[in-house]
């Protein structure tokens, strides 16, 4: 059989029909798709210690990670406190070492075996007895021939994450190195170039075909490091020439709006309104006009931390498109928050004339098709709603502004057909969930970014503490006695029912007990996400009113009524909360210019933690980093009000594929670049991008035909797939 990259994986040497099956259930069926299945993990000779030289290490007072080779001695499950810990004693030539891990023991227990070889990779300590000893370190296993191998040639070893599927025909690390071997060996110089030679050149990037042999087995830890920087590039390239195929259709070839600006009826508002725009209220604004005056599309992301006053700087903008004759939507994402924005623009443009309609997915067919009709007879000027405002049956008369809030909790495809319900209107997207500047570059490339930096005037920053169970009966008592000041307090808990399988608190169980103890005192409502909208919004309208002292909730609170008075938060189990979605809790309180105080309750152990740690984590392993995510995200809400701070700490935590919607964005997943350590590569890649699609947007030069390829490739299955020429 010629050699060709199409060739079926079951050609390849040690692979066979049943292991191509296995290959199969994981989307690799050629010997192209396998050459670009990439190790995850690498161990290279210079690393490596062994126990006489990392003891050695620490007597110099050494305090980085590194890794040991060594043979598995003996494991056990021991006592530590009222837990249990997990360790396995190593051996190597000059000695031996522990490894202990105080989670996952299940897994770990069935994972080692004795006389098995491991590389293990962490920072070594010693133990109060004595020993050599790494705390769940990384680790990967090896036979003894790569074992006495590696230590004596000092080769680079690759990697790979092994599915399930692959080890259930006794696919494991030496035979999955085994058939990549072969793969490379013979068909990498098969491999087309992707990129054109001018950025090749202009960068000194390696060729396709050398990367791939260097990703795979790398012929020192240079050329490791130049094919990864290649696949950084490309990746972030790829994507970038997408963003700018999306820009130059809204800018170039879509034609939008020219409105003029009526001054005087926009200062006869401001006049009117019970408080003052802040000085970035007024920036953003003057961006805006400038958007909505210039005849193209407008297609801009607002970013503006919690409280900071998003809502009217949008409403204004909607009413520049009103005053020239044309209907604003404004898309949210609950009921709740929708009926919360239609009585709060309602009551601000009630003598202006102007008709506001609201539009939900629930209520009686009847009133809705009303409403519906009359948006379409163009009755209603402003209209806001929920996903209802998706549904086919829905038409609006002549649409030029659309305004989507908390946008990432919407997919693109959710996005666009609303947009499209319109002909080129102005799209203002806007989140309270600040967006790191690496992402608002990749992600949200198309879109110009406004930010409101400055909270409304008179308001405090909110005091954040993390305290433990123990500290509770105190916490209720200042709960109390701020009661009698008539300030209002929210308790959070993550669930609404108690839960066998988790040793969390529930709100319901809660609201019973503190009722009618704690706060027998006092009038107590509960809030859950079970309720429906109109259940909840009674709810919260009567907490606004201040029928209850105290709100007992879960996460439904996360977006809601602003309630001014409610200025003490206390969020249970915070350690089991995301750093935005703590983050954007908190921003429940701190309403008004009285002092707001945020209480993080969570174990003594992750207090201790958080207590020792520093808002710049760079200085930890991944390993340290995993074991301490908790603590990190609690001592960075302890340090900071900033939410811009925290999203860059967020990003490095979890990475970009489960934040800011990029699951739901329609991107593929990043698997090469680090958002938050490639700024300047990512810079570099999306300057390149945009000026080669500025120059030839149509991709019809030759060298570009290949970037035509790969975008129609990679971007296929994307809603704006039609954007590649």
């Amino acid at each position: 059989m010629s050699k060709d990259l199409n060739t079926p994986i079951q050609y390849i040497k040690s692979v066979g029909p049943k292991r191509a099956e296995s290959f199969a259930k994981l989307g690799f069926e050629t010997v192209r798709d396998l050459l670009f299945y990439f190790p995850s993990r690498y161990l290279d000779r210079s690393t490596i210690l062994n126990t006489k030289q990392v003891l050695k290490y620490l007597r110099t007072g050494y305090d980085g990670e590194i890794t040991i080779i060594g043979k598995v001695l003996e494991k056990n499950t021991l006592r530590y406190g009222r837990k249990q810990l997990f360790k396995v004693v190593f051996e190597d030539s000059e000695g031996s070492f522990d490894s202990i891990w105080f989670q996952g023991i299940k897994f770990f227990k069935n994972h080692f075996n004795e006389g098995e070889y491991y590389a293990i990779s962490a920072k070594p300590v010693m133990s109060k007895y004595g020993h050599l000893q790494f705390t769940h370190p990384d680790f990967d296993r090896l036979d003894l021939e790569e074992s006495t191998a590696f230590q004596n040639t000092g080769k680079i070893i690759p990697f790979y994450t092994i599915p399930k599927e692959l080890k259930s025909t006794n696919i494991g690390d030496n035979s999955l190195r085994r058939i990549l071997q072969y793969a490379v060996t013979n068909y990498s110089e098969l491999v087309d170039e992707t990129l054109p030679q001018s950025l090749i050149g202009t960068h000194s990037l390696l060729s396709l075909k050398d990367t791939i042999s260097n990703i795979h087995f790398p012929e020192s830890l240079e050329l490791l490091q130049k094919a990864r920087e290649r696949l950084k590039y490309e990746e972030i390239f790829m994507l970038e020439c997408f963003v700018a195929l999306k820009r130059n259709n809204i800018k170039n070839i879509r034609k939008g709006y020219s409105f003029k600006i009526d001054s005087e009826k926009i200062k006869k508002f401001l006049s009117n309104l019970p408080f003052e725009l802040t000085g970035s209220q007024l920036n953003v604004l003057s961006e805006i006009k400038k958007d909505m005056n210039d005849g193209t599309p407008m297609n801009r992301l607002l970013q503006g931390d919690v409280g900071s006053g998003k809502t009217i700087v949008a409403l204004i903008s909607m009413l520049i498109a009103i005053h020239n004759g044309y209907q604003a939507v404004l898309l949210v994402p609950t009921e709740i928050l929708a009926d919360q924005h239609y009585k709060n623009i309602s009551t601000l443009l009630a003598k202006t004339g102007i008709k506001v309609a609201l539009l939900l997915g629930g209520g009686k067919k009847k009133d809705k098709q009303q409403i519906m009709d009359g948006i379409q007879d163009n009755q209603f000027n402003l209209i806001i709603g929920t996903h209802a405002l998706l549904e086919d049956n829905v038409e609006f008369n002549n649409v030029g502004i659309v305004i989507i809030d908390e946008q990432h909790r919407f997919g693109v495809a959710q996005r666009s057909k609303l947009i499209d319900k319109g002909i080129s209107p102005d799209v203002l997207v806007m989140t309270a969930t600040p967006i790191p500047r690496t992402l608002t570059m990749t992600v949200y490339g198309d879109l110009d970014v406004s930010v409101i930096s400055e909270k409304p005037k008179n308001r405090k920053a909110i005091k954040t503490v993390i305290r433990s169970d123990e500290k509770l009966p105190e916490i209720y008592k200042y709960i109390v006695d701020k009661a009698r000041e008539r300030i209002q307090s929210y308790i959070v808990y993550p669930l609404v029912e108690e839960s066998d399988k988790m040793d969390l608190k529930s709100a319901q169980e809660y609201f019973i007990l503190l009722k009618d103890n704690e706060f027998s005192s006092l009038k107590v409502g509960m809030i859950h996400g079970r309720m429906t909208w109109q259940e909840k919004e009674e709810v919260m309208l009567q907490f606004a009113n201040h029928n209850f002292d105290v709100l007992i909730s879960t996460t439904v609170i996360e977006v809601g009524i602003d309630v001014p008075n409610a200025n003490i938060i206390v969020i249970n189990d915070a350690y089991r909360f995301g750093l935005s979605q703590l983050h954007q809790l908190r921003g429940r309180v701190g309403r008004s210019d009285k002092q707001a105080y945020c209480v993080l309750v969570t174990k003594n152990e992750c207090i201790r933690k958080a207590a020792q740690l520093k808002m710049d984590f760079s200085y930890m392993s991944s390993s340290e980093i995993e074991l301490n995510k908790s603590a990190i995200r609690l001592n960075a809400m302890s340090e900071t009000n900033d939410g811009f701070k925290l999203s860059e700490i967020d990003l490095k935590l979890r990475g970009p594929g489960d934040i800011f919607g990029t699951k739901q964005s329609g991107f593929p997943m990043l698997q090469h670049v680090n958002l938050f350590e490639d700024y300047e590569l990512i810079k570099t890649a999306k300057s390149d991008a945009f000026n080669l699609v500025n120059d030839d947007p149509s991709l019809s030069a030759n060298d570009n035909l290949k970037i035509k390829a790969a975008l129609k490739k990679s971007f296929r299955n994307h809603i704006y797939y039609s954007l590649v020429p």
